[in-house]
C-alpha cells in the first residue's frame, strides 16, 4: 500500500474535511473524461480516500507497519530552546473574540476544519438568527465557499438542521450553476439538496420555513419531475396556513408541469 497521505497531498494530521476537499480536488484534475490518460493515479486517488474516509481503516493504515516512521537521524540537544518570554498565538480565541462578521464566518470553517462540527454549525446557526443576509460566500473564495460550504450543509443534516442547510445548498447549487466548479461532484450536491426537500422538510419546520425551502428549490433546477412534487407541497403548505388563492395558484401551475410531463 502505498502513502495514501501522499496520494491525496495531505499531512498524517488531516481532518474528514480536509481529506475530503483534496479528494474531490484530484479526483477533478485526474479524471479521465478531463486528463485523458491513464486512469492509474485516478484509481489511486479513489483507494487512498476509501482508506482515509473511514475511521477504522484509517487507523489500520497508520498503525500498519507500512507507515510507521523510522527514527530520525538528527541528535536533538535537551533542553529544547524555548522562547518563553513570547506567549503562543490562539487564532481560535482571537476570533472568538471578535464581533464582525468576517471573523465570525472563518470562525466557522476553522471550526469545521479542526474538528469541531458541532460549534461550527451552532455558529453558523446563530449568525443566520441575528445577523440579517449573513453570508458565508461573501467572506471566502468561491472554492473554499463551495467546498466547506457542502461539507458544512452535510453536518447540518446529521444535526437534523434542514432549513439551514437547504439555505446552503442554494447557493452552492447557484453558484455552480453560473460558473462549474464541481463538474463530477455536482450530481451529489444536487442528490443531497434533492433528499432533504423530499424526505426531511414536510413535518420537521413549519409551513412559512417549509414554503420558503421549496421555493429555493424551484431555482436549483432539479428537474420538472421534482419541480411537480414542490409545487404540490407548497399548495397543502399554503391551504394550511388559509392562503387558498396562492395554494390554487400553484397547483395550477404544477398541472402545467405534469401535463408537459
Amino acid at each position: 500500500m502505498r502513502d495514501c497521505y501522499k496520494i491525496l497531498g495531505i499531512s498524517k494530521n488531516a481532518s474528514a474535511v480536509e481529506i475530503k476537499r483534496a479528494y474531490r480536488k484530484k479526483v477533478k484534475l485526474l479524471h479521465p473524461d478531463v486528463s485523458h490518460s491513464d486512469s492509474k493515479a485516478f484509481r489511486a486517488v479513489q483507494q487512498a480516500y476509501e482508506v482515509l474516509s473511514d475511521v477504522k481503516s484509517r487507523k489500520l493504515f497508520d498503525e500498519s507497519s507500512l507507515f510507521k516512521s523510522s527514527k530520525p537521524n538528527t541528535k536533538y540537544s535537551w533542553p529544547p530552546h524555548r522562547h518563553d518570554d513570547i506567549p503562543e498565538f490562539d487564532y481560535r480565541t482571537w476570533l472568538l473574540e471578535q464581533e464582525d462578521e468576517e471573523s465570525r464566518a472563518k470562525l466557522i470553517f476553522f471550526d469545521l476544519i479542526h474538528n469541531r462540527e458541532d460549534e461550527a454549525v451552532a455558529e453558523f446557526k446563530q449568525m443566520n438568527m441575528n445577523k440579517v443576509n449573513f453570508k458565508l460566500s461573501y467572506w471566502f473564495t468561491k472554492e473554499d465557499f463551495m467546498d466547506y460550504g457542502f461539507i458544512l450543509a452535510e453536518e447540518l443534516v446529521i444535526r437534523k438542521e434542514y432549513y439551514d442547510a437547504v439555505i446552503l445548498l442554494s447557493q452552492i447549487v447557484k453558484m455552480e450553476q453560473e460558473s462549474c466548479y464541481f463538474k463530477f461532484f455536482f450530481p451529489e450536491v444536487q442528490e443531497l439538496a434533492r433528499h432533504i426537500l423530499r424526505n426531511n422538510i414536510e413535518g420537521n419546520i413549519n409551513d412559512e420555513l417549509a414554503i420558503d425551502a421549496w421555493e429555493r428549490a424551484l431555482d436549483m433546477n432539479l428537474g420538472k419531475k421534482d419541480d411537480l412534487y414542490f409545487l404540490q407541497k407548497m399548495a397543502d403548505a399554503y391551504d394550511r396556513i388559509g392562503d387558498h388563492s396562492t395554494a390554487k395558484a400553484c397547483r395550477e401551475e404544477s398541472f402545467s408541469f405534469s401535463s408537459a410531463l
